[in-house]
């Protein structure tokens, strides 16, 4: 598959000077609670460690349907993730919930396989069910300049996925400048890619604001040139309330409303869900909960 030369240059200085208004907004009173129940729904809930085990996964599925039983009408997140040999386990425990299973696939993290086991490996989660796929990009490729090898390999798994949704994982941290960051944006999307994403949550630096910023506007770009919407999820390195508010102001001030739904943008932080509850137990008592009132999963 040959892909669009485009520009690719990125104006670093200019992308720092704008994520830091984004940072300095004042976000507070119904708009605040409204922003936090809307970052809760966008989590994907994760464990992808060796230690797992069906009852680590059935516990997090537990999670993710019971943030909070003492605040009720609290919304779900998004979706939980797990490795494909999970998946089932996940859907069992989630039925009924209406919350998404995703897998990662494709020798996630570092993607060094051959192509037989990528797609073996992605045939495994969507014969069990995963309704969502991540991806990891060859990166060793796209950094040597093969990029029509990279392009081809993401759209023979989005091939694979059938009707699953496809989340291409750049993992940001290792490509090294913010141009070769656009230009994976790029091969990603017209590959066939349903959603971008920084990174695996594995190496850092994970998901930054500069990165993020870099990619949604690859987004727009893409979607003014193509009319097709394409989601973000920016993963890794989110814990706290906060900063995950200053990427929704992000996300609305870059590509709009229509992207402020967990359909077209998630994300990867498992920890920010419990800081997001600790917040909003606060507004409605005015007190503080400890960590010891929440798991940890």
């Amino acid at each position: 598959m040959n892909t669009i030369t485009r520009q690719t240059t990125v104006d670093q200085v200019g992308v720092d000077e704008r994520v830091s208004r984004f940072t300095k907004r004042s976000i507070k009173s119904e708009a605040k609670t409204q922003g936090l129940r809307m970052v809760l729904n966008m989590i994907d809930l994760t464990t992808l460690e060796g230690k797992d085990t069906e009852g680590k996964v059935r516990q997090m599925c537990y999670k993710a349907a019971h943030l909070h039983d003492q605040l009720p009408g609290l919304p779900n997140v998004a979706a939980v993730c797990v490795y494909p040999n999970h998946v089932a386990t996940a859907i069992h425990a989630l039925k009924g919930t209406g919350i998404k299973v995703a897998s990662v696939a494709t020798a996630f993290p570092s993607g060094n396989s051959s192509k037989e086991i990528k797609l073996a490996d992605t045939k495994i989660a969507v014969d069990a069910g995963a309704d969502e796929v991540d991806m990891v990009i060859s990166r060793g490729r796209f950094l040597q300049g093969d990029h029509d090898f990279v392009s081809d390999e993401i759209a023979t798994i989005k091939e694979a996925c059938g009707q699953a949704r496809l989340k291409v994982i750049l993992e940001t941290g290792e490509l090294c400048t913010l141009d070769n960051v656009r230009q994976a944006s790029f091969i990603a999307m017209e590959a066939g890619a349903d959603f971008i994403k920084t990174s695996t949550g594995k190496i850092s630096p994970a998901a930054t604001m500069p990165v993020t910023l870099v990619m949604l506007e690859a987004i727009r770009d893409y979607y003014f040139e193509t009319g097709r919407m394409v989601g973000m999820k920016p993963a890794g390195g989110i814990s706290k309330s906060k900063l995950a508010l200053h990427y929704l102001v992000m996300v609305k001030e870059t590509l709009g409303d229509a992207w402020l739904t967990n359909h077209w943008f998630r994300f990867g932080a498992s920890s920010l869900a419990n800081d997001v509850l600790m917040q909003l137990a606060k507004i409605e008592d005015g007190r503080y909960q400890g960590l010891e009132y929440f798991s940890r999963d």
